[in-house]
């Protein structure tokens, strides 16, 4: 079995996240009070009993669902003995995800990671204001029947492919009325759903701008080391091991696609035969088969799943 260790982005929080895993893990338990402290509030007292509107707030959603992945990789390593050097050949992320993968592989001291997740939260949302933006997901288009229904609904708004997350699942993000009326010639051109997604930004389109310079600003400070295994990132759909390569696609990947389909592919080209997903839902395992039915997908975000894979 040859392992990559995938890692989710927003849209798999939910309250309660990380709640049995704090309750059945000391490992976990000291994640959860190393990010509280580095972000100065709670988090974790949110991320187990809500309200959900604010966890799904973005400033908070991203170091929550980061905490999540990185309590589950402390546990496989205090107590699974997983060695991230030698047990994967990759790590990837889904957009914040990639913050979460990059922690794991030892770039990102981990409170850093949360205050930079904070403050990328904080940035996309101020950088278009409530209401102004949407994103919408296409069901049963490829990217470039997305991409060209985006095209003719954009007229002279912005309205760009976001996500290419697996074959006939692509997100745009832009202006609303442009993706509303994307939304509509995506029906007309044989889209077998679509949907407005419950998103507090526009994220991954070029709206994003004043939030990928407050990103160049806050990587420009924070320590980085070489991953231990390479990342996928996000923007190249390749294998990167240079720190100045990395900083410079995070910033990218904040107003860039995630090219997601094409970096599980890359994966699979390379010797991958297993995602193993850490954190919190099951988005990316679930993807997995979409994408490949040859990969298989285990989630590791729950006590019983840590055991499982341990077993």
């Amino acid at each position: 079995m040859t392992k990559a260790f995938v890692f989710p982005g927003q849209g798999s929080q939910a309250v309660g996240m990380g709640k049995e895993l704090a309750g059945a893990f000391a490992p976990a338990r000291e994640v959860f009070e190393e990010v509280d402290e580095a972000v100065k509030q709670k988090l974790s007292k949110l991320m187990f009993e809500g309200p959900e509107e604010d966890l799904t707030l973005t400033e908070n959603a991203q170091p929550a669902l980061m905490a999540v992945s990185l309590a589950c990789v402390r546990v496989l390593q205090k107590e699974g003995g997983v060695n991230f050097a030698a047990d994967a050949q990759f790590v990837a992320g889904h957009s914040l995800g990639e913050y979460s993968a990059l922690a794991a592989a030892g770039t990102f001291a981990l409170a850093d990671t949360a205050r930079l997740l904070k403050t990328r939260g904080k940035a996309m949302q101020a950088a278009v204001p409530v209401g102004e933006g949407a994103m919408a997901a296409l069901l049963g288009l490829e990217l470039d029947d997305a991409q060209a229904v985006a095209e003719e609904a954009a007229q002279g708004e912005i309205c760009t492919a976001a996500n290419d997350n697996a074959s006939g699942q692509v997100v745009l993000s832009g202006n609303r009325a442009a993706i509303e009326r994307a939304i509509e010639i995506a029906s007309e051109r044989g889209a077998r759903r679509s949907v407005l997604l419950p998103v507090s930004a526009p994220f991954h389109c070029a709206l994003m701008a004043p939030a990928a310079d407050a990103m160049a600003e806050a990587l420009s400070d924070v320590k980085m080391a070489a991953p231990v295994v390479p990342l996928i990132a996000n923007i190249t759909a390749s294998a990167q091991k240079n720190v100045d390569e990395i900083r410079r696609l995070l910033v990218e990947q904040v107003t860039g696609m995630v090219r997601w389909r094409e970096s599980v592919l890359y994966m699979k080209s390379k010797g991958v035969d297993t995602l193993v997903e850490v954190g919190a839902g099951k988005v990316l395992t679930g993807l997995a088969r979409r994408i490949d039915r040859e990969l298989s997908g285990v989630a590791v975000g729950t006590p019983e799943g840590i055991e499982a894979f341990l077993a």
